[in-house]
């Protein structure tokens, strides 16, 4: 750790740093993120990009009086290492560590927790609100990048804001335009210029200026207006935000200490809602995010001399990689495919259909609502679109997915990314709740596979289905089985028993099946003879089959990587209930009734009890054989 930085043991030892001293502070503050990221993974090029901007804010505003809001929040591992928890950055991202987002439980610090886009403007103005009306005096600014601000969500708080002309401080981390030299100065006298106590006058006399323009006959009077409107644009940087009712500042050089201290001073002291536009190049310091920004936005472990990602020689490929080729693959065959990513193609895996079919791709920016609905009119138009979108972003466009794609039962695919447990980026990342959401929508087909193989064959199933459906895979390598080369489509709702058995039936999907195989070979060892059933198909379920079974053994036990409310298990215990099954012992297992922090995804599964130890114990228990002695918090229930 650099000398300057082990003294800084909270914001206010900033404030008796020269400027010299402060860049040097942002030298070491870079060179231990580097560090650390490359031995815990994470957010590298974000963090980067804002090392002078957090010093700037830390400097000028008091938390945890004053409230900072990060939106997304993986550009914080500057604000964390100032707000006295250096000596745990270690533990970043590892279980038991700190998180990689702001956290109100893990620091004061941390206003507000955050973890998904455009959030960041609504939060931060009903903490302003919520300090007028009772009466406090403290300032609230919300940092947002100019990727989150494409995100719906920003523009109805920029909206609200401005109409309620509380003070509020918006800071627009702009970090996809380089910055020129004689853009920083131009940048300091606007800046100048707009905090001046002499611009709010300055712009009434403009306006003045313009009403006195004479008007000669209609189509004069709409070529004067049209003039009017382009002088006010020319002459009022940020005319856009103004229109909102925010002041523009900007924009600024964010890497630029000095500038930003005094830019956040004056916008500290302006009364009503405030928009600072600072520039900042992401990966800024490291030369290879600098040059490759998308790769190191959240990277696994790296060389820091090289910047090679470390990657376990033989690994199979991920599931991402398995799907964006077979996308390309089947697009190929059928020129209606297109494909959409709400700014997720490398995230996706959708990069690689971009570059074979560019023309037949969309990004969308971080508009999940958007991507969903633009795949519904692409489907009413005739095409076959493909929305591939993380599980838990999915979230966020829940109506759409209802009133949009499957009321009208149009034929969209959604390929849900990082579906289960995420690992390291946790509770705000686990795609945990999808079966949940989306199982109770009528017309909507939901799978999972068990395999990379099967994830190919989901993919064709879908495309080739008459509504809507949805396949969810995890963020993980591949299991290594054999590919075929024919991508033959499976029967909608069959699963697929691969193992006899009249003791137990183990009933398993997705990632969870190959877990299902390897207890019932250890349970073979003792005598135990399981059936083991790869469900494939959440909704419909295979009723004859998994009823079939259910008499035969009585005993079933249900393995998901979801919530156990409302997921898999549920929908069992439902059919079986539907049924009449009422002396059919049923195990649930899968996701306990809590959020599950961060870890690596082999921890969290067995904190889970999602583990072959975990399952087999269950079944002995279940048979009278055995107890089951496990110390983790185990998401099981009995019926």
């Amino acid at each position: 750790m650099g000398e300057l930085l082990s003294t800084i043991n909270s914001p206010a030892d900033l404030r008796s740093l020269d400027m010299t001293a402060l860049q040097q502070l942002a030298s070491e503050i870079r060179q231990e993120i580097i560090e650390t990221v490359a031995k815990n993974g994470g957010h590298l090029a974000p963090n980067l990009g804002v090392v002078e901007l957090t010093l700037a804010l830390h400097r000028v505003f008091q938390t945890p009086r004053d409230k900072i809001v990060w939106d997304v929040g993986h550009q914080s591992y500057v604000h964390k290492l100032v707000t006295g928890r250096r000596l745990v950055f270690h533990t970043l991202r590892q279980f038991g560590g700190i998180s990689g987002f702001p956290r109100p439980q893990e620091s004061e610090h941390d206003a507000f927790g955050t973890g998904h886009s455009s959030t960041s403007i609504s939060a931060a103005l009903g903490l302003a609100l919520a300090r007028d009306l009772k009466g406090d005096n403290y300032s609230v600014v919300a940092v947002i990048g100019d990727g989150a601000m494409t995100g719906g969500m920003a523009f109805e708080a920029l909206n609200h804001a401005g109409h309620h002309k509380t003070s509020l401080i918006v800071v627009l981390n702009d970090n996809e335009m380089s910055i020129a030299p004689n853009v920083g100065g131009l940048a300091q006298y606007l800046s100048r210029l707009r905090t001046d106590p002499m611009y709010s006058k300055g712009k009434e006399e403009l306006e003045q200026l313009l009403k006195r323009i004479p008007a000669i006959g209609p189509r004069v009077v709409k070529a004067v207006e049209r003039f009017k409107d382009s002088l006010k644009y020319l002459v009022v940087p940020g005319m856009f935000f103004e229109e909102l009712g925010f002041i523009y500042l900007g924009p600024i050089d964010g890497h630029n200490i000095q500038a930003m201290i005094s830019v956040f001073q004056q916008a500290k002291a302006t009364r009503g809602p405030v928009l600072v536009h600072v520039l900042t190049r992401k990966g800024r310091g490291y030369p290879p995010a600098e040059e490759n920004a998308d790769k190191f936005h959240g990277v696994g472990p790296f060389e820091v001399k090289t910047g090679q990602v470390i990657k376990k020689p033989g690994q199979p490929p991920s599931y991402t990689e398995v799907f964006g080729r077979t996308l390309v693959e089947l697009g190929r065959r059928d020129k209606r495919i297109v494909a959409i990513t709400a700014a997720m193609p490398s995230g996706t895996g959708l990069d690689h259909f971009a570059a074979a079919f560019p023309e037949r791709f969309y990004d969308v920016g971080i508009a999940e609502q958007h991507a969903v609905t633009l795949g519904a009119g692409l489907a009413a138009g005739g095409l076959r679109p493909v929305v591939a979108i993380y599980s838990t972003f999915l979230q966020r466009a829940y109506d759409q997915v209802l009133h949009d794609v499957c009321l009208q039962n149009l034929p969209v695919t959604f390929a849900l990314d990082r579906a289960g447990l995420v690992g390291e980026d946790g509770a705000t990342h686990h795609g945990v709740f999808d079966f949940a959401y989306l199982r109770s929508i009528p017309n909507l087909v939901l799978m999972a596979p068990g395999d990379e193989n099967e994830l190919r064959r989901m993919l064709k199933t879908a495309l080739e289905y008459p509504g809507p459906a949805v396949l969810r895979y995890p963020r993980s390598t591949g299991t290594g089985c054999p590919v075929d080369e024919e991508i033959l489509p499976l029967s909608v709702g069959k699963a697929r028993v691969l193992r006899e058995g009249d003791d137990i039936t183990l009933l398993a999907v997705g990632t969870m099946v190959s877990l299902a195989g390897e207890a019932a070979s250890l349970l073979e060892q003792q005598g135990i003879h399981a059936t083991v059933i790869n469900a494939r198909f959440v909704k419909p379920l295979d009723e004859e089959c998994i009823t079939r079974y259910a008499l035969r053994t009585r005993r079933v036990v249900t393995i998901e990587e979801h919530v156990l409310q409302g997921g898999f298990g549920s929908a069992v215990l439902e059919l079986l209930g539907d049924r009449g099954l009422r002396n059919v012992q049923v195990i649930r297992l899968g996701i306990p009734d809590e959020f599950i922090q961060h870890g690596s995804r082999a921890v969290l599964l067995a904190r889970c009890g999602l583990t072959v130890e975990v399952l087999v114990n269950t079944v002995l228990k279940a048979l009278g054989t055995h107890r089951a002695k496990t110390k983790v918090k185990i998401g099981v229930q009995w019926s």
